[in-house]
C-alpha cells in the first residue's frame, strides 16, 4: 500500500495537466458579485442606512433563532457582552469585547448571515442589524444612524487590542 500512495503522489507532482470537464471560468460579473469585502476604513460600504430600533425587529426575525433574543443566549456564538473578559480565565469573544472594527460587523453580516440565507439582507437591513448589535454591546446610542460615513468612524472597545504583523513581506 505505501508504494501505491507514493506512486499517486509522484504522478501528481509530475505535472499531470489532464482536464476533467468540470467547472468553467468565472465570468467578470460573477467575480464582481462576490467582491464584497469591506475593509476597516469602510471605503467599500454601499449606500444605505439603519438604526438600532429598526435592527431590533430584523434581528428578532432573522437572527434570534441562532443567537438568542438578546444576542447573549446562543445556541450559536454569543454576540453581546464579554467586555473586560479577554484577560480573564474565561474570555468571551463578542462583537463588543473582541472585534476591532465596526465595519467588520457589517462585512460579516452582509456576506454570511443569516446562516440559512447568506447575503439575503439588503444594505439597509445590514446597517440596521449592525446598529442593533453595536447598541446591544453599549457602543452606540439607540438613535445613532449608521451609514457609509458614520460606521467607519466608530471606535470599537478592543481596537487597540491587536498587534500589527511586523513581517515586511505582508501588506
Amino acid at each position: 500500500m505505501p508504494a501505491l500512495v507514493a506512486t499517486g503522489v509522484a504522478c501528481a507532482d509530475a505535472g499531470d495537466d489532464r482536464r476533467y470537464g468540470l467547472g468553467h471560468s468565472a465570468a467578470p460579473a460573477h467575480i464582481a458579485a462576490q467582491d464584497i469585502a469591506i475593509a476597516p476604513d469602510g471605503a467599500e460600504l454601499p449606500p444605505g442606512k439603519g438604526d438600532a430600533r429598526t435592527g431590533a425587529a430584523i434581528y428578532a426575525a432573522r437572527c434570534a433563532a441562532c443567537h438568542g433574543a438578546s444576542g447573549r443566549e446562543g445556541p450559536d456564538p454569543v454576540l453581546v457582552g464579554g467586555r473586560g473578559s479577554l484577560a480573564s480565565a474565561a474570555p468571551l469573544q463578542t462583537i463588543g469585547s473582541y472585534w476591532p472594527y465596526a465595519t467588520t460587523v457589517y462585512d460579516y453580516v452582509h456576506r454570511a448571515m443569516p446562516f440559512t440565507a447568506p447575503g439575503s439582507l439588503t444594505a439597509d437591513e445590514v446597517y440596521a442589524v449592525t446598529a442593533f448589535l453595536l447598541h446591544a454591546n453599549g457602543i452606540i446610542e439607540v438613535d445613532t444612524v449608521l451609514d457609509r460615513d458614520t460606521l467607519p468612524a466608530i471606535v470599537m472597545p478592543n481596537r487597540d487590542g491587536f498587534v500589527p504583523d511586523p513581517r515586511p513581506d505582508l501588506p
